[in-house]
């Protein structure tokens, strides 16, 4: 099967293509646009925000970050992207900054849709405000840091509304190889399942020079680094994995156990660098889950393969996606590339089988938007993320974890600063 086969074949998968149906439902008309505000204005935040300006009905028309200097690059980015596009530049009144920009621009009657790309411990204050104010909502992963912001997300999920539309940032689902190979194997392609190796092998993340800034504010700039602001990196960046595992499955794990450590890594924070965690999930499947996050020298590898008793199927992110066995199958275009190592993208961009996975997930979220069903990912996003707290337990503890320890545990992660010091920081030269 290759692209062309695909889109002819399926039907309401998240890599469909974009059609703006006349006298839509929820108020848009035919190809009007859809106005974002990007909440983050950083790496991934402004390549999604691009992505969305690029290749959907969405307009970028509002900013904010807690950060002057993020919001002026964010500023002359989009104001470049909007022109070339025919769109106008930004109104300065949508430019916010600081520690309250999130309800400013959550408050804001010029903005549609609220684009989350803050750091992950962010996320589920950020989302309240932003479904409280009834905007479309866009949130990267995860959906909470710790048991107790999952059961906080769970809750604002009640209080979406039926023409509202929130999705999570879980792209990799609607790459076409992947959304492609997934329908065979949830229609018994493999037979069986019995088991699951993935894995996760990165570089380490490169340090974001502060000069001159207080310890609190290279920890923001730094949030990767640090378990509290990112999650670890089991939450945080392996997350992708695991939500494959489960959609997958069709099931979150009910208990793990799981090693690891920081081994190599001696920067200021506290992340791991390496896990490995075993899940064991209904019908006593299990999977095997390996991750690194160190080294300067270019090793990237991220994928799953799936052992059933009629076939095997293997989903890189770059190489063959197929399956082998008694329904033998493969995506055209992925068989002629090399099974060699991807190339690691920090902000998402990643080539081979996920060159199109963002633009495909913004195509069909705008589409929810503009003509409907609204979606509401909020739980599954929320399942995934506990689906990752539980390795992640799994492994500070040194013990096995059920599905009911983690929710029964009551963690809860401290930010451990201030953030009203931020108020007071330089007023940006653009607003």
């Amino acid at each position: 099967m290759n692209r062309r086969e695909f889109f002819h074949t399926a039907t309401g998968a998240a890599s469909g293509l974009l059609l703006l149906k006349p006298g839509a439902a929820f108020g848009y008309g035919a190809n009007s646009a859809v106005r974002l505000g990007l909440l983050g204005c950083g790496n991934r935040g402004t390549h999604v925000a691009t992505s969305f300006a690029q290749n959907t009905a969405a307009q970028v028309v509002a900013l904010a970050d807690i950060f002057p200097d993020q919001l002026e690059a964010g500023h002359a980015h989009f104001n470049a992207l909007n022109t070339s596009l025919g769109h106008p530049a930004i109104d300065g009144n949508l430019l916010f900054h600081g520690p309250h920009a999130y309800e400013q621009l959550a408050g804001s009657t010029g903005v549609d849709l609220i684009q989350i790309s803050t750091p992950p411990f962010f996320h589920v204050q950020h989302l309240e405000a932003a479904v409280a104010a009834g905007k479309h909502v866009y949130c990267e992963k995860p959906v909470g840091i710790d048991a107790a912001q999952a059961r906080h997300a769970l809750e604002i999920a009640k209080r979406v509304r039926p023409t509202q539309s929130v999705d999570v940032g879980f792209q990799c689902r609607s790459a076409p190889p992947i959304a492609a190979i997934a329908q065979k194997i949830q229609a018994g392609a493999l037979g069986k399942i019995a088991a699951i190796t993935a894995y996760y092998f990165a570089p380490a993340s490169v340090e974001k020079p502060s000069s001159g800034a207080s310890a609190d504010e290279h920890r923001l700039r730094n949030w990767l680094w640090d378990r509290a602001l990112s999650g670890d990196i089991l939450v945080e960046q392996n997350i992708h994995i695991i939500d494959l595992c489960n959609w997958l499955l069709g099931a979150h794990p009910l208990k793990a156990t799981a090693t690891g450590g920081r081994n190599i890594l001696t920067h200021a924070g506290d992340c791991w660098d390496n896990y490995q965690v075993d899940f064991t999930y209904p019908n006593d499947v299990r999977a095997s889950f390996s991750s690194t996050q160190f080294g300067s020298y270019g090793l990237f590898e991220a994928g799953l393969r799936l052992f059933g008793a009629e076939g095997a199927a293997t989903i890189p992110y770059a190489g063959p996606v197929q399956i082998i066995g008694a329904q033998p199958w493969a995506w055209t275009e992925s068989m002629t590339a090399s099974a060699a190592q991807g190339k690691f993208a920090a902000n998402g961009a990643f080539e081979d089988n996920l060159a199109f996975a963002d633009r495909d997930k913004e195509r069909t979220f705008i589409d929810s938007i503009v003509s409907g069903p609204a979606h509401n990912q909020i739980a599954a996003g929320v399942e995934t993320a506990l689906s990752c707290m539980l390795g992640r337990m799994a492994g500070y503890h040194q013990r096995e974890v059920a599905w009911e320890n983690l929710l029964a545990h009551g963690e809860k992660y401290k930010l451990g600063m201030n953030l009203e010091q931020f108020e007071t920081t330089a007023s940006y030269s653009g607003s």
